[in-house]
């Protein structure tokens, strides 16, 4: 998965490094099996689980915890997974890469700092 060439290359080398931790949010696979739903995108879930599994990624679950720290969370962006992607980001005290606009809107708050893509 690190080789996504619409990753910068400084992000390519930071996925693929043994250095870090990569992990990915249970929130991504539910908006991933809803817009599949709907139509909009045709993804293999199992495909993709068990090629996070392969690539060594873990699993973030959903936690009360990331959906308190949504209390505190400025409403500068409505999309619901983004905003729990953003607070779990800055209660597991992770980075979180991305190259939406809405989102890296969030740099200034405590605890929060995104790896734009």
């Amino acid at each position: 998965m690190s080789g996504d060439r619409r990753l910068s290359k400084a992000v390519r080398s930071a996925i693929a490094s043994s250095a870090n931790e990569v992990a990915v949010s249970a929130a991504t696979f539910w908006e991933i099996a809803i817009k599949k739903q709907l139509g909009r995108i045709d993804v293999d879930l199992a495909e993709l689980q068990g090629a996070v599994g392969a690539d060594g990624m873990e699993e973030i679950p959903v936690r009360i915890a990331h959906t308190r720290r949504l209390e505190s969370l400025a409403d500068l962006h409505r999309d619901p997974f983004d905003r729990i992607l953003i607070a779990q980001s800055i209660e597991d005290a992770c980075r979180l890469v991305t190259r939406d606009d809405k989102i890296l809107s969030y740099s200034g708050v405590a605890g929060f700092d995104p790896l734009e893509a």
